[in-house]
């Protein structure tokens, strides 16, 4: 299996059940009356094209919502969240943060 694969695997793991990592809101989110809708949207998200995915991890996404975009992204960092992680590839040396987020808060 490439890194890619790996990558994307984890990435897929954790953005289907949220578990494995953090996931962070923003304001633009929180306030929504659709954020379980959207929440829903991101855990079940497979439109993944060469245009959308180049790196083919499955890292980033933007749907629509309610009229609105939503983009969605995974970080990744060092276990002790004070840098980038080295290894994306490998859970013991990241921690993913998947971060949800309205397309005009970017």
């Amino acid at each position: 299996m490439t890194k890619s694969e790996m990558i994307r695997n984890l990435n897929d793991q954790f953005r289907k059940t949220f578990i494995g990592g953090r996931v962070m809101l923003t304001q633009g989110i929180v306030g929504r009356e659709d954020v379980r809708d959207i929440l829903r949207k991101v855990q079940t998200f497979d439109a993944f094209t060469a245009d959308n995915d180049s790196h083919k991890e499955h890292d980033f996404a933007a749907f629509e919502a309610g009229g609105d975009t939503i983009f969605w992204k995974i970080d990744y960092y060092d276990p002790s969240l004070s840098g980038g992680s080295e290894d994306p590839s490998c859970p013991e040396r990241c921690f993913r943060v998947l971060t949800i987020l309205m397309a005009s808060e970017y």
